[in-house]
């Protein structure tokens, strides 16, 4: 189990970004003076937040200067890395994610962990902007000296999830973060993204909503080590109650999993601060039993295997796209299939070998 970091910084959580400007602000920063690696290593492991933030920006900069520098940052930090506990949480938009996590972080305040939140905004895919407001939706969270929230645009990558994700974990814990929060933008494949990067996996739903009916597809479901039932009061606390009962039958159709934990139902009110207490104790008899068992370690290397062949996806689709040669080539091949003139297959099969004769050089 991962050793508790009560230690507390001096430099707190600067004032958030609102929009996707400040964003590319931040790249025009580093454009501007030369960036020490040593200097923000050094800052970054002396548990500064104002140098977390700027190697998170240089890992989300994708500048061939910064990308390049990033990598040395990450492997610096690597040693100081892999001491936290990464839960994923991910539901619908209007779930209340952002309230939750609110409370739940000051629940983990209260008991002297460290706690960083990476909260993925969906971006536009028409025009790249992102809304970048968790800051504002965790008021009381971001004002602790303990805690660090970064929201970062989500981009085109895969389900909403930011490429650099992992590398900002690394890090957060660098950094003397204990426990690390990742909030999807719950659409598209998201979940399944942040499932391979996390050590618990979970899944917040409403109730009277219709969203309790999700309960019988598979997918999310067989992923989530834990669903709870959130806004559970007021007129809607019958309600959840209910829900958490179908969602309790549902889980019992599927067969127990390689960490052998059965997942369960909880239900809780972030906006009340009612049953957060006991979502926490939820995930430390799963984090207990994993890691007795030894799933946890065996997840924690199956999710590095996972890094490398996606890292090694990424890098390939950009060396392809990036090459002055593929580039002028592939909008003539786009133009030749939009008219008939060429099958995608044969399109692609021409490129790839250009591609292949490039390397060859």
């Amino acid at each position: 189990m991962p050793k508790e970091i009560t230690n507390k910084t001096n430099h707190p959580s600067k004032v958030p970004s609102s929009t996707n400007h400040q964003v590319i602000d931040r790249f025009k920063r580093l454009q501007q003076k030369e960036i020490s690696i040593d200097h923000i290593f050094n800052d970054i492991v002396s548990k500064n937040t104002t140098a977390l933030s700027k190697g998170i920006t240089l890992i989300e900069s994708t500048q061939q200067e910064h990308v390049e520098k990033a990598q040395q940052l990450i492997e610096k930090c690597l040693p100081y890395a892999n001491k936290s506990i990464r839960i994923g949480i991910t539901g619908v938009p209007g779930v209340g994610k952002s309230t939750f996590i609110e409370a739940l972080g000051n629940l983990l305040l209260d008991k002297g962990k460290k706690v960083a939140v990476l909260a993925v905004d969906p971006s536009s895919t028409v025009s790249y902007g992102s809304i970048l407001g968790d800051k504002t939706r965790m008021e009381s969270l971001v004002r602790s000296p303990m805690a660090f929230i970064r929201p970062s645009p989500s981009g085109n990558s895969l389900g909403g999830v930011a490429q650099k994700t992992r590398e900002s974990i690394i890090l957060c814990e660098a950094a003397g973060y204990d426990i690390i929060i990742i909030e999807t933008v719950g659409v598209g494949q998201s979940e399944t993204a942040v499932h391979g990067m996390v050590d618990f996996f979970l899944l917040l739903k409403l109730a009277g909503a219709g969203d309790e009916l999700q309960g019988i597809k598979r997918g999310i479901i067989e992923m989530a080590d834990a669903i709870v039932i959130n806004k559970a009061d007021g007129d809607n606390e019958k309600r959840a109650r209910e829900a958490k009962n179908q969602f309790r039958k549902a889980l019992h159709l599927y067969p127990l999993s390689e960490n052998k934990w059965s997942p369960d139902v909880l239900t809780c009110s972030a906006l009340e601060n009612k049953g957060i207490n006991k979502v926490w104790d939820l995930i430390q008899d799963y984090l207990s039993i994993t890691i007795e068992n030894g799933f946890f370690e065996k997840n924690r290397m199956r999710q590095n295997k996972f890094w490398l062949l996606q890292t090694i996806e990424e890098q390939l689709k950009t060396s392809f796209y990036n090459h002055k040669n593929i580039k002028e080539a592939l909008t003539s091949k786009i133009d030749d299939v939009i008219h008939h003139k060429i099958t995608p297959f044969a399109a692609a099969r021409y490129l790839l070998k250009l591609s292949e004769h490039k390397n060859e050089k």
